[in-house]
């Protein structure tokens, strides 16, 4: 039996008319049930979506008239994902140069393209399709093809995102394949640091890092983070998904991380019945290596290829299970009030725009696509969620209140005092963790901007310890929403020229393949 939530709303407060290159922005759709442009999983074509409620999980069908009806798991928990929406704060305008102008239908004219909303937070750059590994849950498809640019052809593919305008991109991550595995992967990580990204991290699977001598290498050339692929803490979950066992690994490229002075963050797939009782001793083991791993950033695995609806709701992992798996396994958070969509930071962006003159990169994405939560974690390892000393919310909308306010010149005098007064209004020190004074609470704030705080040797103690859980749920061709793909702040910056986001490039369209396909078709004409 089909229930109502709250009525759908069709607009939200604080939209925008366009992008910067002119596109019209639809306004996000809200409550349920409602309906939002989907694709069919057969042939691509565009075809409407209904959300509804069903047993307390938020569920979709979509009727093509050539495939029939199709079903899908859309959210697990419909109160958590109507609690979502009311962390928007307004979308983002794109691009001044957007790769494709003109383009009128989304998805199919991809290629960040006039009608996209959200400016790069996290670029994508395979280095190869080349991996080590062979793991049946790959969305990349890797070993499938030669796919590997020239040192040369990466060096124009990272320049292209720093040519970005208003803001070019600061955050990099090199894919693969696995991305070590390239010949000239350190000459990579330096230009990449020469070109002025202030962020740079490979995700890998870590069986290089586990050499030291490896480790140290692409560390002094550049290189910050791992975003480390670890599904469990048993190798049963690795023979699973990986093919072979590989926990012993994983902690050799912890040990290597640590002895080079790199960062890690956890990043599990996880499939329903296969290792989602995994999430507690993961968390667990980054909490017994809080000097190196930093965060997690939870995956539910994606559909690709076709499957029969049955199969996909036995297996089905959403943010919603995620949110209650790690309440369950390890107390750490209530499964409702500690979670937030990662675009709710808008506002201080938002504010800091205002305060600069300056246009810095803002993380717009879909409210339902990266959700978090952010712990502080005292001396003994006792972690306290950032929304039970600090109402984050009435905060945040003070914060886009100012910002709205500091845009005019008379008022950004004292905006950065107003900021302070908010966040000292709003903060509870009664509630917050062993140490965690008001001051020391900035300073961890600024630790995310200024990173003199987060990597110089001369300030640490002056922040206090954080750890971040995330959920990064992409779509596949089942649960697609073209609402979702236009916010997206993943793109790939491809060999052909073009930035894809995430949810293009590796399903509906899946421009990987076509990309992938004419670089082959290139490099046999070079040979």
């Amino acid at each position: 039996m089909l229930e109502s939530i709250h009525p759908a709303e069709e607009t939200v407060a604080g939209g925008v008319a366009c992008t910067l290159s002119g596109s019209p922005i639809p306004p996000l759709t809200r409550g349920l049930p409602k309906t939002v442009d989907s694709i069919c999983p057969e042939c691509l074509k565009v075809v409407r979506a209904r959300y509804f409620v069903e047993d307390g999980r938020v569920m979709s069908a979509k009727t093509c008239p050539d495939h029939g009806t199709f079903r899908d798991l859309v959210f697990s928990d419909a109160e958590l994902y109507l609690e979502l929406e009311d962390w928007h704060f307004g979308d983002g305008r794109g691009l001044e140069n957007p790769q494709v102008r003109g383009a009128a239908r989304c998805p199919s004219s991809c290629g960040i393209c006039n009608m996209h909303t959200t400016h790069t937070s996290l670029a994508n750059v395979d280095l190869t399709a080349r991996c080590n590994l062979s793991c049946n849950v790959c969305f990349a498809d890797s070993n499938t093809n030669p796919y590997e640019p020239s040192y040369e052809e990466i060096v124009c593919m990272l320049e292209r995102l720093r040519a970005q305008r208003p803001a070019p991109a600061a955050t990099v991550q090199y894919t693969g394949g696995e991305p070590t595995v390239h010949p000239r992967f350190m000459d990579i990580v330096r230009k990449t640091r020469e070109l002025g990204f202030t962020h740079i991290q490979c995700a890998t699977n870590g069986l290089r890092f586990a050499d030291k001598g490896f480790a140290a290498a692409a560390r002094e050339a550049g290189l910050q983070y791992l975003y480390l692929q670890i599904d469990g803490t048993d190798d049963a979950v690795y023979e699973k998904i990986r093919g072979r066992g590989l926990f012993d690994r994983k902690l050799a490229a912890i040990e290597g991380a640590r002895a080079a002075g790199l960062r890690i963050i956890f990043v599990p797939t996880i499939v329903r019945g296969v290792n989602d009782g995994q999430i507690g001793p993961l968390l667990r083991l980054a909490f017994e290596n809080l000097d190196v791993v930093t965060g997690i950033s939870i995956q539910p695995v994606v559909f690709t290829g076709r499957y029969p609806e049955a199969e996909r709701l036995e297996k089905r992992y959403t943010l919603g299970d995620m949110a209650r798996d790690v309440s369950l396994q390890t107390g750490l958070t209530d499964p409702r009030t500690d979670w937030f969509p990662v675009s709710s930071a808008t506002p201080f962006v938002k504010l800091g725009m205002a305060l600069t003159g300056r246009d810095l990169t803002n993380h717009t994405c879909h409210h339902h696509c990266v959700i978090g939560t952010l712990l502080f974690v005292d001396r003994r390892r006792r972690a306290v969620p950032v929304t039970r000393f600090l109402d984050y919310k009435k905060a945040l909308a003070d914060i886009d209140a100012l910002a709205a306010r500091a845009s005019k010149r008379r008022f950004r005098l004292f905006s950065d005092l107003k900021l302070l007064s908010i966040l000292k209004k709003h903060f509870h020190g009664d509630r917050a963790p062993e140490g965690l004074t008001f001051r020391k609470f900035l300073r961890t704030l600024d630790g995310y901007t200024d990173k003199k705080y987060s990597w110089d040797e001369a300030h640490k103690g002056h922040t206090y310890k954080t750890f971040f859980i995330l959920g990064m749920h992409f779509m596949d061709n089942y649960n697609y929403s073209i609402e979702r793909v236009r916010r997206c702040a993943v793109h790939y910056s491809a060999s052909n020229g073009r930035l894809y986001p995430f949810c293009t490039y590796n399903s509906g369209h899946t421009f990987r393949r076509k990309v992938e396909r004419a670089w082959a078709e290139a490099a046999g004409g070079r040979t």
